[in-house]
């Protein structure tokens, strides 16, 4: 596969969504319901559903990557402290696990075997 400008277009609209989901996570991470981390569960779920939907809809790991990539962007910029002194992303247990859980996320929808290739691999017999 080649570049071609649609596909370009795909990866802008990609880093553009995960930003979006990056930063509802990224501000919704630290709520806490009656000490469940229904925040920080409801991000990583939410993202994760994200990052495997590109995934398999475009069946194209750049995608999956520039989406990911977003999500990355905007919980890095929205961490530190803002203009006014306030940090999104406080140092604590929940701020360390989102900090750590995103990448390992998107590196495991990236990397994970296509399903094409899977197939490729074992053909299924004409019966």
């Amino acid at each position: 596969m080649g570049f071609s400008w649609s596909r370009a277009g795909t990866w802008v609209v990609a880093l553009i969504v995960g930003a979006v989901y990056g930063l509802a996570g990224t501000i919704a991470h630290a709520y806490v319901v009656v000490g469940i981390p229904l925040g920080l569960a409801l991000g990583i779920l939410g993202c994760a559903a994200l990052l495997a939907a590109v995934r398999l809809l475009t069946g194209d790991r750049w995608s999956a990557l520039a989406t990911g990539m977003g999500m990355m962007v905007a919980t890095f910029v929205f961490s530190g402290r803002g203009p006014g002194g306030s940090v999104i992303v406080p140092e604590s247990d929940l701020g360390s696990i989102w900090t750590i859980a995103l990448p390992v996320l998107i590196a495991v929808v990236v990397v994970w075997p296509g399903r094409l290739a899977v197939q490729a691999e074992h053909p299924r017999e004409a019966n």
